[in-house]
């Protein structure tokens, strides 16, 4: 790095900045067929619609509900970053934390392009800037450009991805390998630190994956989860089968020469590189699954891990029901929960700090939060609470890594809520959120206008999100992806922020009284 470049980087970790917007023209794309829903009858679809436009009638417009939120920024957050993407994505994931300065951290974040066909579908590791706390000034959080580029989110690399990406998932053990989930019935696995860097023009071959993962009988499009301490992959299809592989069958046996080729520190990919395995086929060496799990009886939509133990995961479909299944004892369900939702479930998430408790989300608006030891009663699903406060199906649930009883739930309606089932039914909780809020609704990111279709808690930034609308919708083309973190003042305990205002008061009237 030349001694320019070495001075430019100073002065970007002094202070964040918001630099000029360059603005994005949206391709017009293909929509996609909304996943885990089925097409309706024309009667039914007509009675759907007088019933929204009853609803749109009563309700402000998507567009007031944005302005509204846009004017509260400075108040509900204490960092805000909007990135135009020209393409809509269906995935975000963060990626490992590459490095710590005085004002922000730099860390991978994973997301996808959804092309019409005039360039290849892709996979991009980009680079984000993540300002630390109480860093940003207010003025330069509000003042941003929806229809423009963050500064703070740079692209690093494009992978050439077989087909479109529904999915994408970290390996918790080593971040660089991902699993993607596309429209076949394979799941590919990347190592996207050795995968090289492609131009996405029309005509251009696919980019090689490290390894397939096969087993599938027809399509595997969203199910798909990476297991917290074992390097397991667990995914879900249409053929309503639930499967799951294990990495370790193909890492590579020779350590030593991978350590000898590798820096100390920089950690070598798991993945045997081309040649090192059954390497046959021009697409890639692959392996077939561990186990094959039967119990569903339509598509499987999520599935996910205990994170106490590599034996035990779970798994939600269109069938309604919620299966726990243990490896141990066969490749039948351990317990199936009957009528779970009382229409399809989209996804499902088990809470790390405590794996007893289990949520799901399902086309029926709502998040179900279930306790393990007592899932049902007289044979359908017992849930300890249900949560009702989106006003369109639950696409995506996930469990806080920074406090065990908050989750977020993303919908088809664009709002991403965080929820804290502590605060169910407690009297500070009654005393101090609006009259019109659910229970254990806390917080509500209204930042995106069309549904959200997915977004990730950052386990090295506490309270740090990144969240993605496609827009189709809304605009015809592109998507939003926004990251964010909430004010302190808002989940912070009540004493502790009554004693950081008394103590902001006693400042200011000492700095009155003096000449």
């Amino acid at each position: 790095m030349d001694s320019s470049q070495s001075q430019q980087q100073q002065q970007q970790q002094q202070q964040p900045q918001q630099q000029q917007p360059q603005l994005q023209q949206q391709p017009v794309v293909k929509k996609k067929e909304t996943r885990g829903r089925k097409p309706k009858p024309k009667d039914e679809k007509k009675d759907e619609q007088q019933a929204k436009k009853m609803k749109a009638q009563q309700q402000p417009s998507v567009d007031e509900r944005y302005t509204q939120w846009k004017s509260l920024v400075p108040v509900l957050y204490d960092w805000f970053a909007n990135h135009n993407l020209v393409w809509p994505s269906l995935s975000c994931r963060w990626g490992p934390q590459l490095e710590q300065a005085t004002y922000k951290n730099r860390q991978r974040l994973y997301l996808s392009e959804q092309t019409d066909g005039s360039v290849p579908n892709t996979l991009v590791i980009a680079n984000c800037e993540v300002v630390k706390p109480r860093v940003a000034a207010a003025e330069h959080i509000s003042q941003f450009n929806e229809e423009a580029r963050s500064p703070f989110v740079k692209k690093y690399k494009t992978i050439i991805h077989p087909g479109e990406v529904n999915r994408i998932r970290e390996l918790p053990q080593n971040a660089r390998i991902v699993a993607t989930h596309t429209d076949s019935p394979d799941v590919l696995i990347w190592d996207v630190e050795a995968q090289p860097n492609r131009h996405a023009v029309l005509g251009a071959t696919n980019s090689r994956p490290d390894l397939i993962l096969t087993g599938h009988q027809e399509n595997a499009e969203f199910a798909l989860a990476m297991c917290p301490t074992e390097p397991y992959v667990l995914s879900g299809g249409k053929d309503k089968l639930v499967v799951l592989w294990s990495i370790q069958d193909h890492i590579t046996t020779a350590a030593s020469d991978a350590a000898a080729s590798k820096s100390p520190g920089s950690g070598g990919s798991i993945i045997k590189k081309a040649g090192e395995a059954n390497d046959k086929t021009a697409e890639g060496p692959s392996i077939g699954p561990r186990g094959v799990y039967h119990g569903h009886e339509d598509t499987v939509e999520d599935v996910t891990f205990c994170p106490s133990n590599a034996q035990e995961f779970c798994s939600v479909g269109d069938d309604s029901c919620l299966i726990l299944w243990d490896a141990r004892t066969g490749t039948s369900p351990a317990v199936k929960v009957e009528k779970a939702h009382n229409a399809d479930l989209h996804c499902v998430d088990w809470n790390p700090h405590d794996d007893n408790l289990i949520i799901t989300g399902s086309a029926d608006n709502s998040i179900r939060l279930f306790d393990r030891r007592n899932l049902t009663s007289n044979g359908v699903g017992s849930p300890i609470y249900k949560f009702e406060g989106h006003k369109a199906a639950v696409l995506c649930v996930q469990w806080s890594p920074d406090k065990s009883s908050v989750f977020g739930s993303s919908a088809e309606d664009g709002l991403l809520n965080i929820w804290d089932y502590d605060k169910v039914g407690k009297k500070t909780e009654r005393a101090t959120r609006t009259p019109a809020a659910p229970p254990g609704l806390f917080f509500q990111h209204a930042g995106h206008r069309d549904k959200v279709v997915d977004f990730h808690w950052n386990a090295s930034d506490p309270w740090t999100l990144v969240s993605v609308s496609d827009d189709c919708d809304t605009t015809g083309g592109g998507g939003t992806l926004q990251i964010w973190r909430m004010s302190d003042l808002i989940y912070r305990p009540e004493d502790e922020v009554l004693a950081e205002l008394e103590k902001f008061k006693s400042h200011v009237i000492e700095c009155a009284a003096k000449p």
